[in-house]
């Protein structure tokens, strides 16, 4: 696929999540009755934007994210108290005139973000990453509803010498039950074997027209898991056949099947962060722009169904991520509003400045990490 054609792709699966965090924090906000200043898709410089009410909606030049400014929001509006860089009360930082710093009047103060309980403005600023987690659980509940690719229980293989080979099982063979429970799909019997623990198990299977029943003890394995490591497991030794059907849910069925598949993609996002600190997953897979636009482009050419499933794992990282106790990040203002909730005062200024100037830091730190594995991966180790 050609460059731009993966760049359209990028905006189209980015765009949507970006507008849907965004989205969280405006509708918190008007709720808690803060006054929003503007609303932007994108950072740096204003390609256009129309001023709606007191709001003003921008389209600014970099796609990689976007803003919500809300009154009294930081800097030296908050609470009305005048905040110095050099330690001389008449030198504004944030470079102002001393005649526009003034104490805010009480309808003013009604408006603020500032002024707002700690509450209101915890929800206001989770309701972004919540909103991305949301976002994603209402595309798997409609994948569900329009079809799920899945890979049937029909075995492909007996492995020779393994215990459903011994037992008399055979290729074309379709497991319709395990211990009497009824199951459709192949990750199900990997299920049922793993909740064995070894104990034996009553298989039956389908052979032609037939129905046959095999007693079958799991004989224990080393496998590596999703993140690489070495796990103890069991197995009967059985392979797939790689058959694949089209399921659909109603509406009841596929809200279940909707909120598990979005539970374990936020489960395994969290481990994932887990492991990386851990070490255990590799620096190198992290990805940037150029990786996401790639996959977004591949996942686009696999179908529509693909697509939307590749925009809904985009979204819960990018909320989970959101939500990381690093200051800059959401997390990082959820963080300063918890302590405040402890303490009962809010973080002093200079505080929350020094914290955000090293957030700053940890996050152009990992943009960078993130284009230089881009760049190893798609353009070096390409060409080698």
């Amino acid at each position: 696929m050609m460059i731009f054609g993966k760049l359209f792709y990028f905006i189209l699966a980015l765009g949507p999540l970006i507008f849907v965090h965004e989205l969280g924090h405006f509708l918190l906000a008007k709720l808690m009755g803060v006054s929003v200043e503007k609303f932007s898709l994108g950072f740096g410089p204003k390609l256009i934007g129309k001023k709606i009410g007191e709001t003003e909606y921008l389209l600014s030049a970099f796609p990689l994210g976007g803003y919500v400014k809300m009154f009294g929001e930081g800097g030296y509006i908050e609470g009305g108290e005048v905040h110095t860089s050099d330690g001389v009360d008449n030198v504004p930082s944030d470079g102002l005139k001393l005649d526009s710093l003034r104490e805010l009047t009480n309808e003013e103060k009604a408006r603020s973000f500032a002024h707002k309980p700690v509450l209101a403005r915890i929800a206001i600023v989770i309701a972004g990453p919540l909103f991305n987690i949301l976002f994603a659980w209402l595309i798997f509940i409609l994948l569900c509803m329009i079809g799920v690719p899945t890979v049937t229980s029909r075995i492909g293989e007996t492995l020779k010498d393994k215990p459903a080979a011994k037992a008399g099982m055979q290729k074309g063979d379709v497991i319709t039950a395990i211990n009497g429970k009824p199951i459709s799909r192949w990750d199900q019997i990997a299920d049922g074997v793993a909740e064995s623990k070894g104990q034996p198990l009553t298989l039956t299977v389908k052979r032609d027209s037939k129905e046959i029943t095999y007693n079958i003890t799991p004989e224990p394995r080393i496998s590596k898991n999703l993140f690489g490591e070495s796990v103890n497991g069991y197995a009967v030794g059985v392979a797939s056949a790689g058959e694949v059907i089209t399921e659909y849910f109603g509406p009841v069925d596929a809200v279940v099947k909707g909120t598990e598949q979005t539970w374990k993609v936020v489960d395994l996002t969290f481990m994932s962060l887990v492991k990386m600190a851990q070490r255990i997953v590799p620096m190198d897979s992290v990805g940037g722009p150029i990786m996401i636009a790639d996959m977004a482009g591949k996942m686009a050419e696999s179908g529509g169904a693909s697509f939307l499933a590749f925009i809904a794992l985009i979204s819960i990282n990018l909320g989970v991520l959101n939500l990381l106790p690093v200051p800059v990040l959401d997390g990082g203002h959820l963080l300063f509003f918890f302590m405040e909730l402890i303490f009962r005062r809010p973080i002093p200024q200079k505080v929350r400045e020094y914290s955000q100037q090293i957030g700053m830091v940890l996050l152009l730190g990992l943009m960078v990490l993130a284009f230089y594995n881009d760049i190893v991966r798609y353009f070096v180790n390409s060409q080698g």
